[in-house]
């Protein structure tokens, strides 16, 4: 379990490396071995990822259970905290894209502040539904 959490983690620092180079590289046209790099990294992660929450979530669900309840009870828990984690990484998601565009919306015409206001109120309340959601959850624990 331990090499598959230390592989993870040298997979995820050697794309951000090789990402972090092409970036940051002033050349127009990268180097086929930094792409090369990327491309397998990018190959290897998923499915190791994918292999890690398989066997690790029993585990942790286990472990967060306790002596009280059964492997349900975690499963709860970490459904609460996915629930809520993704629904604020979609709601800054959704913020950066209609906050953009109202910025240069309202630079045009002030007058459509009022309107802008109501979709990035939208978009943030997203972050809302999941906490409501993971609230519920945790209410059925």
């Amino acid at each position: 379990m331990e090499k598959i959490i230390i592989f993870l983690g040298l997979t995820v620092v050697s794309l951000f490396a090789g990402a972090s180079f092409l970036l940051l590289n002033k050349s127009k046209k990268p180097s086929g071995l930094v792409r090369g790099l990327v491309k397998v990294n990018l190959f290897l992660f998923v499915p190791v990822f994918a292999f890690g929450l398989i066997t690790l979530v029993p585990q942790i669900s286990q472990a967060a259970s306790g002596a009280s309840g059964g492997t349900g009870q975690g499963l709860g828990y970490l459904a609460a905290g996915l629930s809520t984690g993704l629904a604020a990484l979609g709601a800054g998601v959704a913020v950066s894209n209609v906050g953009s565009s109202a910025i240069g919306a309202i630079s045009e015409d002030p007058e459509l502040l009022g309107k802008s206001m109501i979709y990035l109120g939208l978009a943030e309340g997203i972050a809302i539904y999941g906490l409501i959601i993971s609230i519920m959850i945790l209410g059925a624990l």
